[in-house]
């Protein structure tokens, strides 16, 4: 319960932040699928547990806790995955649709990165040209499955790296991603769960995620 009411407030905040939730969507036009999709994924080994991601769309509605969880991850045996860095075309990631809302305004996360351990929060801004591109799309030939389909920009999906900071990216199934920002999040002091677990987080890193950053350290400024 008590979660479920900082996560109500987190919501309240971003409308604060904004200045208010009576923002109108300026295209106009309904959108041509039904939902939108967060998706999360972290560096190799480096794992993140999502607490909870807010999101504010454009006609100033709040969709609280749209996405919390695990986010994708590759954990390589024999210490062979590289961390370092991002993909030129990461995946969808773990996610969730968000169902009814237009394209998004901003969204919020706080996360826990299990690999430090640390909490970190980070707001991403969706800029006008990319909720512009969530509107773009129709018949795509995809190159993987020799198909053709109806294929929109309406996947954004998130990087979540150590040292808090955040990669996002707008994609397609089969259209190229376009880079929306990089982000310095920021600390939360309280700690996990925003203090309310005494200072536990939700686990440690899996057997080969911790005998990587033993052996190797974490990659600090390489995202």
């Amino acid at each position: 319960m008590a979660i479920n009411k900082l996560n109500a407030l987190l919501g309240c905040l971003i409308a604060v932040i904004l200045g208010g939730c009576n923002h109108v969507n300026d295209y106009g036009a309904e959108l041509p699928y039904d939902a939108r999709r967060l998706g999360f994924l972290a560096p190799n080994y480096m794992e993140v547990w999502i607490e909870t991601a807010n999101v504010l769309d454009v006609k100033g509605r709040i969709f609280v806790r749209a996405m919390s969880g695990v986010a994708a991850i590759q954990t390589p045996p024999n210490l062979r995955g590289n961390p370092r860095g991002w993909s030129k075309r990461p995946g969808d990631g773990a996610g969730k649709h968000v169902w009814t809302a237009d394209v998004p305004r901003l969204i919020y996360v706080r996360w826990q990165s299990l690999a430090e351990p640390q909490t970190y929060e980070a707001f991403i801004e969706i800029p006008e040209s990319i909720q512009r591109s969530m509107h773009e799309g129709g018949r795509t030939y995809c190159d993987t499955s020799r198909v053709w389909i109806d294929d929109y920009r309406k996947n954004l999906v998130m990087g979540l790296a150590p040292g808090g900071v955040v990669k996002t990216w707008l994609m397609g199934v089969c259209i190229d991603p376009i880079e929306v920002s990089r982000v310095q999040g920021r600390i939360v002091e309280k700690g996990p769960y925003d203090g309310l677990s005494e200072g536990h987080y939700y686990r440690p890193p899996n057997k080969e995620s911790q005998a990587y950053i033993d052996k190797f350290g974490i990659p600090y400024g390489s995202w």
